[in-house]
């Protein structure tokens, strides 16, 4: 039987604001990563920064992605802010 879910981790202040380093969700058909940042936003509270103002940079198996980009059964996404220089 395959992996019919999705891993999830959230990195930097996003980790700190939402309370979690990981979550695993079941993939869904057609999904694509901005789907599941909607989603996820739709949480509400603290979730709903993920499509608000501040932009999120997306990775996919740890290569950089856009929000078109498909997921699949098995894959890790991951969400950061940008990084800043300073």
């Amino acid at each position: 039987m395959t992996n019919q879910t999705l891993t999830v981790r959230f990195f930097a202040r996003l980790r700190e604001e939402l309370g979690t380093e990981q979550l695993t969700l079941p993939a869904e058909k057609d999904q694509t990563a901005g789907d599941l940042l909607a989603e996820l936003a739709r949480r509400g509270g603290p979730w709903a920064q993920l499509q608000s103002g501040q932009p999120v940079m997306i990775a996919i198996n740890q290569a950089m992605a856009k929000p078109a980009t498909p997921v699949r059964a098995g894959d890790e996404v991951a969400f950061f802010p940008p990084v800043t220089g300073g």
